[in-house]
């Protein structure tokens, strides 16, 4: 019984030690780190489809269907002189050390029989920007191609006539005969903005109809890949990180609505493969190109007339200048539209009809968007003071007309009269560039023995693509010069000209 007692009292006891505890909890309160699990009903709009994700998970199906079918495969080819020896000399050797035949004074009779085959030269994209067959690609794409071959989204394939290039912007556009064909309509490249969702569409490594997506990562960018090339360039690039590779070069770049933004040209890579950065030209630039070369054959492009330096915290500081803005004028060409209109050397240019600019490649965009003969409102800053004034542009030529694709302009130089040679010429001598003497007089070139139709390549060891080109490098030079070059029957000579 006495046991019975004691356990029951242990009981008791144990019982209180518990209301008493539970009611201290309750009373000092809860700890801190509790989790609590709560079930949050969620509101999904009714034309959101539960396996997208979250609402705001960008949807890229729209624009890449409307993309793909307007982008095309683009093949070049070179057609090549081979000679049928079987056990001679291999293909290889013969184009860097030619006719074995010939160069061992052979008789005629024992020469191999010489013709000719296509050999693939490369390949990229291109955009069908009409219709009725017209498709804009880069420069570089078919640059010096004997044949281009444009193969559909739905794999017919065609053989392209080149309408024109432009290697100051590295577009050009072709034509194949076809109607009814799916095409991109233009956007307004200047309505992106710096984050904004884009899709690169092309054919990387030749696997057809390929799309990526990023984000623009910044505008107006300049990377000095064209201004190797000619001092005409115009570099504003809009520069994405959607994954491009070779083989997207031409292709488009479009946004989330279907319209096409830019035409991807390059990529900043260490390897040769996408490293993070791709550029594309910039919609609104290409628009007029096109235009340009499918009204005209060629770009009517509009220029100031000065030379132009980015504005830097040093430049500001050596000029005085209050703000690191606008684009620092070193130079006016003299009879310029920018002479014209008032400018002098040490302005400083803040707007271009009435928009800002503050680089280089965004000037040259602006005004490379206008033709010779339009007007542009400049306003710039002259001794801490800002004015406005109009320019209207002028073609190379220096004039406001529109200029054919035959009109080059003449230079005369030292006795010579002296001619950018045309593309037709540049296909029949394998030339990529050069300045021909057209004519002769008394003077530096023919004493030195220069005679007509030679085609000057490189002076001094630089490359010389156009006549703004030679006058640009010969300004200033006092000493002799070394021309380099070629007559049409493929004779190269150097020649040295006394200053």
């Amino acid at each position: 019984m006495d046991n019975r007692k004691f356990i029951l009292g242990i009981g008791l006891a144990s019982l209180m030690g518990g209301v008493f505890a539970i009611g201290g909890y309750k009373l000092l309160g809860e700890p801190q780190n509790q989790v609590t699990y709560q079930t949050v009903q969620q509101n999904i709009p009714a034309n959101f489809s539960a396996n997208q994700g979250t609402q705001n998970t960008p949807n890229f199906i729209a624009s890449a269907s409307i993309a793909r079918p307007a982008v095309v495969h683009i093949k070049t080819y070179k057609t090549v002189q081979q000679y049928q020896t079987p056990g001679y000399y291999q293909d290889f050797f013969r184009d860097f050390f030619g006719n074995p035949y010939q160069q061992h004074n052979q008789p005629q009779q024992q020469q191999p029989q010489n013709n000719t085959k296509e050999k693939p030269a490369g390949s990229g994209s291109g955009v069908i920007i009409r219709d009725d067959g017209y498709i804009v690609t880069n420069n570089h794409v078919v640059h010096q191609a004997d044949k281009i071959e444009v193969v559909l989204d739905d794999k017919r394939r065609y053989e392209a006539t080149l309408v024109g290039t432009d290697p100051t912007t590295d577009l050009a556009v072709l034509k194949i005969e076809e109607t009814s064909l799916p095409k991109l309509t233009f956007g307004d490249s200047d309505e992106l903005q710096v984050g904004e969702w884009v899709l690169a569409v092309g054919n990387p490594f030749d696997l057809t109809s390929t799309v990526t997506a990023g984000i623009v990562s910044a505008k107006a960018r300049s990377i000095n890949i064209l201004r190797g090339k000619t001092n005409m360039a115009i570099e504003s690039f809009i520069q994405t990180d959607a994954a491009v590779n070779p083989g997207n070069s031409g292709g488009a770049l479009v946004d989330t609505k279907g319209k096409l933004v830019g035409i991807n040209t390059a990529i900043a890579t260490p390897t040769g493969t996408f490293a993070g950065y791709s550029f594309a030209v910039p919609s609104i630039l290409v628009r007029k190109v096109v235009d340009d070369l499918i009204e005209y054959g060629q770009v009517q492009r509009a220029l100031l007339g000065i030379s132009i330096v980015d504005i830097t915290a040093e430049l500001a500081e050596e000029k005085g200048l209050k703000k690191v803005e606008g684009v620092y004028v070193a130079d006016v060409r003299e009879g310029g539209a920018a002479s014209d209109a008032g400018l002098k050397s040490d302005d400083v240019i803040l707007k271009i009809n009435n928009t800002k600019v503050n680089s280089s490649s965004e000037l040259q965009e602006i005004v490379g968007r206008n033709r010779p003969g339009d007007k542009v409102k400049i306003t710039y800053l002259r001794d801490g003071k800002e004015k406005t004034t109009e320019a209207i542009l002028k073609n190379k030529l220096n004039t406001t007309k529109v200029v054919k694709k035959d009109d080059k302009p003449i230079l005369h130089l030292m006795g010579a009269k002296l001619q950018e040679i045309s593309d037709k010429e540049k296909k029949k001598m394998g030339l990529e560039h050069g300045v021909k003497v057209v004519s002769l007089e008394d003077g530096k070139f023919k004493s030195a023995g220069v005679k007509k139709d030679f085609v000057i390549t490189h002076v001094n060891n630089r490359r010389i693509a156009t006549i703004d080109e030679l006058k640009h490098y010969l300004q200033n030079k006092t000493r002799g010069l070394l021309v380099e070059g070629t007559y049409p029957n493929g004779q190269r000579v150097l020649y040295a000209l006394g200053l």
